[in-house]
């Protein structure tokens, strides 16, 4: 039990990564705003998503 607190311990102080999914999130809320202001370009970055959510797919395989 121990070993389990000292593991769940390290990976709640682990910051790597963190800039990459801050930077993530931050392009979805642009892309979202972008789509929401701009109709005429929410199919094509529904079709970016559609793209990168396979290619991630793939490569988490």
């Amino acid at each position: 039990m121990t070993k389990l607190y000292i593991t769940l311990e390290r990976m709640l102080r682990d910051e790597r990564g963190q800039d990459l999914v801050e930077y993530a999130l931050l392009a979805g809320f642009i892309a979202v705003a972008a789509g929401a202001l701009l109709p005429g370009i929410s199919s094509s970055i529904s079709t970016i998503f559609s793209r990168m959510g396979s290619v991630l797919t793939k490569a988490a395989a």
